[in-house]
């Protein structure tokens, strides 16, 4: 079964320009693209307050206004619209649920707001099993061109990052791009040191030279399944998101992993993805784990 790109709108500048990274990416990689505007009654008082069916109506026809000027841009593009009723964040990760990736509208330097507002973006993230790409009102097409890469962030084992490797690797090849892997790692406290990692340590040379070669572990079967992807591999002493920060200026996208965790007040993403996620000025894919 082959999944659209979704998008969510809300009539936002973030969520209009959401949508039109979805429709280049849907045209890229040859998928129909799905535009989803969650919704809800609000009714007033007041006398001459809009029913049900009115306010809904309203909703459709903004829906279908951006669907429209989306497929003036791009001729031939299957473009399909829904207005769901429900809460934002069921209805946003139902959503996904069947969908290549959600793409979602994200503002400024600080707190995601729109769709993402409060905990409500964290809880889509951090619920949905699919990608989740957060883009800003201000991303241009001119920020995809030849040279800017895919970085991608990859940590622990192999297998901890393949998800989010593999997204970055598909994404890369289907816009002619390079992918820039990301390792960041930090001194262990003494106490984390056992006689294994010691051997492993002493095997590989130290410290950094072992943080290359698990990252070179990491990457080759992606370097093998696709040969014209060129592939830079950085490795950096430092905090994973200070890392992946230091080199957003050079990405088209950057690609994180999540692992989410459930709290008391509801789920949470990991530090790194919060942090890429609110600082970054190009769009930021998250990727939660196998």
């Amino acid at each position: 079964m082959t999944r659209p790109i979704t998008a969510g709108v809300d009539g936002t500048e973030e969520s209009l320009a959401a949508l039109d990274w979805a429709a280049r990416e849907a045209v890229r990689r040859g998928l129909a693209l799905r535009v989803v505007q969650a919704w809800r009654f609000q009714p007033y008082d007041a006398i001459d307050a809009a029913d049900r069916e009115t306010q809904a109506g309203w909703v459709r026809d903004a829906v279908d206004e951006a669907a429209k000027a989306v497929t003036a841009r791009h001729t031939g593009l299957d473009v399909r619209t829904e207005v769901l009723e429900g809460e934002t964040v069921d209805t946003l990760v139902a959503a996904a649920a069947d969908a290549e990736m959600l793409v979602l509208g994200s503002r400024g330097y600080g707190p995601v707001v729109g769709f993402l507002l409060g905990s409500v973006g964290q809880q889509v993230i951090a619920e949905t099993a699919r990608p989740v790409v957060l883009v800003r009102a201000d991303d241009r097409p001119t920020a995809e061109a030849a040279g800017r890469e895919i970085v991608v962030g990859q940590q622990g084992e192999a297998e901890d990052s393949a998800e989010a490797l593999r997204f970055a690797f598909e994404t890369a090849a289907a816009r002619g791009a390079g992918v820039r892997v990301v390792r960041a790692w930090t001194l262990p406290p003494v106490f984390a040191y056992s006689p294994g990692s010691m051997h492993l340590l002493d095997e590989a040379g130290g410290l950094e030279p072992y943080e290359r070669k698990a990252l070179a572990a990491a990457v080759a079967p992606w370097r093998e399944r696709f040969p014209d992807v060129p592939v830079v591999e950085h490795v950096e002493m430092g905090s994973a998101a200070q890392v992946l920060l230091s080199v957003a200026a050079r990405a088209q996208l950057m690609v994180v992993g999540r692992r989410a965790a459930r709290t008391a007040v509801g789920a949470r993403i990991g530090s790194v993805a919060h942090g890429v996620l609110h600082h970054a000025g190009c769009p930021v894919a998250v990727v939660p784990h196998a």
